[in-house]
């Protein structure tokens, strides 16, 4: 992709927060005041995040990401070309973050039936993301590929995530029984020095992998080789990608709220917890965006759903995100969000031009309801429906903002998750906790690892066994 200083200014993704405004939303509304009431704490937030960036102890080195690896990216696209010449799937083994960050890559940037095109229109193999553990999943996963054919790319910095070591297990079993020498098929993501995964190249003679850098976490991960190979092999182009997210690091710079997106976003967000606002929705007016909001609600729930602050006080912050599409759930949530609970704050993802615009026919003119649509385009219609979707929200007094993207490309893209990303670490600041952590989530992996007999836990498994199944409370 080409991009002149104009193009990156043309390609300039913006945030309009007037319908979170006291002027459009009355009462309900934030007030010049209260947000200049909360430009030092956001300083302070501004402050140390860029203090801290690129700190691996801290988890912050994927503020880094978009310099720090020209070598490594010219290494993935030769391999990207590899595999695009040698296989005819591509199959991406990975939970959370290593997952969620592929599969929405692949869904803005790619058409969106990609598999079903014919070879020739392709521009790499086919490319699946398995993200689970659903034996029928894994099953029909393997009606529709031959893993002779197909490259699997192995997620997991440290090898013991349960799920990706179960599917990596079963995929070289399979592939040893084919005959297969498993290097061949097997490309691993992982730590540099240490792991399983390590361990387990080391024992095949070293497979070929890419390194998950300190001070990534999985659901930062994904403008570092977690999502770059995949991104290569499909055609995408990771150096714009990278590109973009450097272009909105540098409006991040700025601590100036009305300059910097994503410090002027956490701290409306932040405004809006403090109001009761404990749910947020996401709602790109685009199917290419849809996985966004995947990917989003990760970022957003396991970053700030936190018990304790950074000081030991106990706390239970954190904002629950919702998954919406314009203009599906116009037709099955909006009811809920301009006449329910006051607890929302509604993020639309507005496009400004969508690579096709296709035309709506002239016909039935003796039939108003139809005949209007007629010389427009859908392009214009699900422009207009999200316009009329903010304005409905505003005039029942539920904040709602919009971030647009002049159109759906690697830079934009690029741009919006490191503007996501930095809302996150911002908004971690002002609630003062730790962003970056997830205890959470290991303890769900620890009691998993106690019911399947993991040796360690038969403490932990007698006390699931203990406090499950009481037959007084089965109905």
């Amino acid at each position: 992709m080409k991009l002149t200083d104009e193009r990156r200014k043309q390609l300039r993704i913006t945030v309009d927060y007037t319908n979170m405004t006291e002027k459009y939303l009355g009462g309900k509304g934030i007030s010049e005041k209260t947000l200049h009431s909360h430009s030092k704490l956001a300083k302070a937030a501004h402050a140390y995040v860029h203090a801290n960036r690129g700190k691996d102890e801290l988890s912050m080195g994927w503020t880094e990401l978009p310099y720090n690896q020209s070598e490594v990216v010219a290494d993935i696209l030769e391999t990207a070309k590899l595999i695009r010449r040698k296989f005819d799937a591509f199959v991406v083994l990975g939970i959370g973050g290593s997952a969620l960050g592929p599969a929405m890559s692949f869904n803005a940037l790619c058409h969106l039936h990609y598999n079903d095109l014919p070879k020739s229109k392709r521009k790499g193999p086919k490319f699946y993301v398995e993200d689970n553990v659903d034996p029928v999943r894994m099953k029909e996963l393997l009606d529709v590929i031959d893993v002779t054919r197909t490259c699997f790319n192995v997620i997991s910095k440290s090898g013991a995530t349960s799920e990706t070591m179960a599917q990596y297990l079963i995929i070289s079993d399979l592939l040893v029984k084919a005959g297969v020498n498993i290097r061949e098929n097997v490309i691993f993501t992982t730590d540099a020095r240490k792991g399983n995964l390590v361990k387990i190249s080391r024992s095949l003679g070293g497979v070929k992998s890419y390194v998950l850098p300190d001070g990534v976490g999985g659901r930062f991960s994904e403008l570092s080789p977690v999502g770059l190979l995949p991104a290569a092999v499909l055609g995408i182009d990771i150096k714009a990608l990278l590109k973009g997210a450097a272009f909105m690091d540098k409006l991040c710079k700025s601590s100036d709220l009305r300059k910097n997106p994503a410090l002027l976003t956490a701290t409306l967000q932040y405004i809006s917890m403090n109001n009761g606002k404990n749910i947020s929705v996401m709602m790109p007016y685009s199917d290419n965006l849809r996985c966004v909001a995947d990917w989003y609600a990760q970022l957003w729930a396991e970053s700030l759903g936190k018990n304790v602050t950074l000081d030991g006080r106990p706390c239970n912050v954190g904002q629950t995100p919702v998954k919406a599409l314009g203009t599906t759930d116009q037709h099955s949530q909006m009811q809920l969000y301009t006449e329910g609970p006051y607890d929302k704050v509604i993020t639309l993802l507005a496009v400004g031009s969508y690579k096709e615009k296709t035309p709506i026919p002239h016909a039935y003119r003796n039939i108003p309801d139809v005949a209007f649509l007629g010389g427009h385009t859908m392009e214009e219609l699900i422009q207009a429906e999200n316009k009329a979707t903010a304005y409905a929200l505003t005039k029942a007094g539920r904040p709602n903002y919009t971030i647009f993207l002049p159109e759906i490309n690697e830079f934009t893209l690029g741009q919006l998750l490191f503007l996501f990303e930095m809302q996150t670490a911002y908004t971690g600041a002002m609630l003062n906790i730790n962003t970056f952590n997830q205890p959470g989530v290991e303890a769900g992996k620890k009691a998993t690892f106690a019911l399947l007999g993991k040796e360690g836990y038969d403490l932990q498994r007698h006390d699931i066994e203990q406090c499950a199944g009481d037959p007084d409370y089965i109905v």
